[in-house]
């Protein structure tokens, strides 16, 4: 299973916030907004203070998607 941020990226135009200005806010570095950007895990943490940022629910920012396993 892997994560999709999506979901934040349309908060975040929606709300007219930057991810530079997330970044700022939530108090964590860009390399956070790059992993979000590939759908690349990121911490715990960086969801809560995404969440506390923003105020709202982790299920407002990201998805579980199925990954589509290649038959050889």
């Amino acid at each position: 299973m892997s994560v999709s941020y999506k979901k934040l990226l349309h908060l975040l135009v929606d709300k007219n916030i930057s991810t530079a200005t997330l970044s700022k806010k939530a108090n964590f570095s860009a390399n956070i907004i790059t992993r979000i950007k590939r759908d690349e895990y990121i911490s715990l943490e960086s969801v809560e203070k995404i969440c506390k940022t923003l105020n709202c629910k982790v299920d407002d920012i990201l998805d579980f998607k199925e990954e589509k396993k290649n038959d050889k």
